[in-house]
Order: C-alpha cells, then sequence, then structure tokens
C-alpha cells in the first residue's frame, strides 16, 4: 500500500486530496492541526508519530525531524541497499509528500506583531521534508501548492507520474523553500544599516503570464511579491482584458507619480513619461488641466489618479482611447461609466507600502542593479536660493509640484510647470539643452511665466538660457557643477530666481 504524508498551513482542498488520495489506496500519515483537518473530514489517517514511534514535541518544533520521516522519503527505488536498510530498521517507504509551510509573510506583515511570534512562524520540518522529496521526486511526488492536487490525483489515477512532471513538481517545491528563505531573510535583516546582503533572493509569486513582453517576439510574465504587496503588484483589476508588460510598467510609473503629491492629481503615462499631469481641487480638474497639458500624446495612455475615481472624471476619461486607468478605488459611479469602453483596462490598487523586500530591482546580463527607491521629496526648507531674487510664494508653490514630477521623467529630464499642471516636458535626452528644447517647444506660448525644474545640475548656462528665452520666471535644480557660478550669472541677468535643493533625481 503506497504511503502519503500530508503537513500543511494551507488547508484549501486538504479533504478532496486526502479523499482521493485513500480511492487510489494511499495510506494517510498526518501531523498536528493537518490530521485533525482529515479527520474531522471523516478520513482514516493516522499521526506521524506511527511512522517516528516518536511523539510531537517542543511545541511542536520536532515531529518530522527524524528517520522515520526522512529515510522513508529519501530512500531510492532503484537501490536494494536502501530498501534493505528501511526493511533492517522497520521503516516505511514514503511515496508522497504534501506540504506547504507555516504561514511567515502573513504573520511577520501584521501590524504590531513581535520578534518571537516571527521566529516561531519559522517551518523548520517542512523545508526539510519538501527538500527530501524534491531531491528524490525519481521515487516521491512531491507536492507544495492546492492546485496541483486535480492534476496530481488525475496523473496518479492512470498509473503514475511521467518523470517531466515530476521533475517540474521538485523544481516548484525547491521555488517554494527558496522563497520562504528569502522571505525569512529579508525579516531578519530589516531595519540593519549594514548595506546590501552578500547573498540576495527575489522572493516573486507568479501573479500571471503575460501575453509577451516589450514585444510580440519576447515572453514574459508578472510576478508579485508577497500576499499583500499594495502597488500594482496588489492590484484589483475592475474591467477590461489581461494586461500586458508595457501596460504594468506604465501603470506603474503613473501611479507612483500620482501617489507623489498630496493634492488630487492625474498623471498621463506614455512610454514611462509623463505627458500629462496637474493637481488641482478635485480629480475631474485635475485631469482636463492634465489632458490639456499634451492632447495629442494623451491619445492611447495611462492615466492614473491619487484618489477615489469618481464619476465626473470618468466621464472625460473615457472621451479618448486610454489604455489603462488606475486608482485607489473605483467607485461604483465611475464603473458604469468606464464600461463603455469595455477593452479599457482598470485597475484599483492600495498605495504600496514598506515591505520586506523593498528595493527598486533592475536586471542586466549575468547580473542584478539594486538600489533603494528614490523616496526623496521636496523639502523647501533644505532649499537654497543663490540667485539676487528670491521666489515669490506662487513660484514656490510651481517650484515644488516642478520637482516632485521630474522625479519620475527619464533623464535627462526636464519638467515646465504653470498653474499647477506640467505643461511642457523634456525627456529621455543625451543633451540636457535637448531636453530643454523639448519642454518648450511641447509648452509653445505656455512657457512663458512657467518655472523649470531640471533633474539635475546645468553643466553650462545654455540649458537654462534657453528656458529664459522661452519665458520661465524661475528654476530649481540640484546645483553642483563647476560652471555654477555662470548659470546663477544667467538666471540674475535675466532676474529669475533659481534655487537649488543639494540633490538630484536622474531616472534611467
Amino acid at each position: 500500500m503506497p504511503t502519503a504524508l500530508l503537513s500543511v498551513s494551507d488547508k484549501t482542498g486538504l479533504a478532496a486530496f486526502g479523499r482521493g488520495l485513500q480511492r487510489l489506496g494511499y495510506e494517510l500519515f498526518a501531523t498536528g492541526t493537518t490530521l485533525q483537518a482529515l479527520q474531522d473530514a471523516a478520513l482514516d489517517a493516522s499521526p506521524v508519530s506511527e511512522l517516528t514511534g516518536f511523539p510531537e514535541m517542543m511545541d511542536g518544533r520536532i515531529k518530522t525531524l527524524h528517520p522515520g520521516v526522512h529515510a522513508g522519503i529519501l530512500a531510492r527505488r532503484d537501490k536494494p541497499d536502501h530498501l534493505r536498510a528501511l526493511a533492517e530498521h522497520g521503516l516505511r517507504e514514503i511515496d508522497l509528500v504534501c506540504c506547504n509551510l507555516y504561514p511567515f509573510v502573513a504573520t511577520v506583515l501584521k501590524p504590531d506583531v513581535t520578534f518571537e511570534q516571527a521566529i516561531e512562524q519559522i517551518d523548520i520540518g517542512g523545508p526539510a521534508m519538501i527538500r527530501a522529496a524534491a531531491k528524490n521526486h525519481e521515487s516521491v511526488v512531491v507536492v507544495v501548492r492546492p492546485h496541483r492536487y486535480s492534476e496530481i490525483l488525475g496523473a496518479l489515477n492512470e498509473g503514475t507520474l511521467d518523470a517531466p512532471a515530476r521533475r517540474r513538481l521538485a523544481a516548484e517545491a525547491y521555488a517554494h523553500t527558496s522563497a520562504y528563505d528569502a522571505w525569512i531573510a529579508a525579516y531578519l535583516r530589516s531595519g540593519e544599516a549594514n548595506g546590501f546582503p552578500v547573498e540576495i533572493s527575489i522572493p516573486g509569486l507568479l501573479a500571471q503570464p503575460l501575453k509577451y513582453g516589450e514585444n510580440e517576439h519576447q515572453k514574459a510574465a508578472f510576478y508579485r511579491l508577497g500576499p499583500d504587496p499594495g502597488g500594482i503588484g496588489g492590484a484589483l483589476q475592475v474591467q477590461g482584458g489581461p494586461p500586458g508588460f508595457n501596460n504594468i510598467q506604465d501603470a506603474s510609473a503613473a501611479f507612483q507619480l500620482a501617489m507623489d503629491f498630496a493634492q488630487p492629481a492625474v498623471a498621463i503615462i506614455k512610454h514611462m513619461n509623463p505627458c500629462g499631469l496637474a493637481v488641482a481641487r478635485d480629480t475631474a480638474t485635475a485631469y482636463r488641466m492634465a489632458y490639456e497639458s499634451d492632447k495629442v500624446s494623451a491619445f492611447g495612455g495611462i492615466v492614473a489618479t491619487n484618489r477615489p475615481l469618481d464619476r465626473s472624471t470618468a466621464e472625460l476619461i473615457v472621451q479618448i482611447v486610454t489604455h489603462v486607468v488606475i486608482a485607489p478605488e473605483v467607485m461604483d459611479e465611475a464603473r458604469d461609466v468606464l464600461a463603455r469602453r469595455k477593452n479599457m483596462i482598470v485597475l484599483a490598487a492600495e498605495p504600496s507600502q514598506k515591505g520586506l523586500f523593498d528595493y527598486d530591482v533592475r536586471s542586466v546580463p549575468g547580473g542584478l542593479l539594486i538600489q533603494e527607491w528614490d523616496r526623496a521629496r521636496f523639502d523647501r526648507a533644505s532649499c537654497r536660493t543663490v540667485t539676487k531674487r528670491t521666489p515669490t510664494e506662487g513660484e514656490w508653490e510651481q517650484l515644488g509640484l516642478a520637482w516632485t514630477a521630474v522625479k519620475h521623467v527619464k533623464s535627462n529630464a526636464i519638467v515646465l510647470f504653470k498653474d499647477s499642471a506640467a505643461v511642457g516636458v523634456g525627456a529621455g535626452q543625451m543633451s540636457r539643452v535637448e531636453a530643454v528644447h523639448l519642454a518648450v517647444q511641447r509648452a509653445g506660448d505656455r512657457s512663458r511665466g512657467s518655472v523649470l525644474a531640471s533633474d539635475a545640475f546645468f553643466p553650462f548656462p545654455d540649458g537654462l538660457e534657453l528656458g529664459i528665452e522661452a519665458g520661465i520666471t524661475a528654476a530649481i535644480q540640484p546645483g553642483g557643477s563647476v560652471k555654477d557660478a555662470e548659470v546663477v550669472a544667467a538666471a540674475d541677468a535675466a532676474g529669475i530666481a533659481m534655487v537649488v535643493t543639494g540633490v538630484r533625481h536622474f531616472k534611467h
């Protein structure tokens, strides 16, 4: 009679799986609450102590760490000496291991969880069983995810699982324990100021396969960090078809930009850069202003707001083709309106919280680049006026908005702000002068009376002078160029105000 050992934290589908195994002739052994759940479902299951001859102890810390479990899992069926050793010691072969791990991540994300409570959710016996079964997958079926139960029962009903299926399950098992350990490591090092770890793993959970990547010839998938990560990873889809790779990237960029403002804000994104951005007393007004920033580029864009999406804003959004809309909440009154464009993807997302794995990660061939997120905000108190003229209160307000916006524009980046809207954006240029030229070209006459933000310092006066010629009245930039004196002199000669932040916002 084949033997199955079950020890799961996630009891989803457990009773049905156990019942299916029994119909196939398996004898069931289980631990703790898994045993109780099987018995409550009127299944004949025995405690794991009958395999080990040893009781559970130390509050359940010791129950499966025993040769009665691990010898039965690790014994290779094609090695007679392994089978003789089992028989000599009166141990049983274990043919199937069903195990998933203590809810460590769900525990540590609870408010006010103590370190002691977190430590007790570090599973030891479970990963050991999973890894042992995965190592010996040619002889032992290992399953860690409930959604595999029906697939496995179906294969066993036909006879057995073939070698490729067993290998896939083994790979999934090792990925499960690897991600689990990655979360534990992230938790234990959280709060330390000792730099980056020597080794790092990214504990992603497949959210959905994607139709393709940035281009149709590239395969792609989307992975979520943790059970409730917030941001785009935790977004709820309200309507529309499956989002694509570019949809997700652009929606994330739009949402991060909108959420960086305290006032009601709307951002319209194309290819990871804002083509429209405004703040106002309400989102409908902000959307109208953002749309006016660049009506041409707004077509087919991504719209994000930092307030619940209401009917009046939705009525404006559906006037043109929009691929994705994302907001912290989509009100019922807005859903009926948005449904007029059935193909439009609508997402509701909570602001992303600082989690256990809190890095900005980029891949390069053969490696990963990892950095902290750019969370530096506009701080008027730390800015320094370097020109003879200081900004007016109105200019200070626009400078703060422009500085917040330029942080989200690809470098070299220039943003012109006027009347609480981005009237001109120059993004991703090799030359800062060219970025200014694009920004003032897009702004047209609206550049007169605007303020200018530059993500990094002006290496020469020419970029600033181009803005001055277009009619800017104030500028904000990091400062720190060897030509700062010449840049300041150009500002003073034109009578504009300029402040430096001492902080740059490169975004590549």
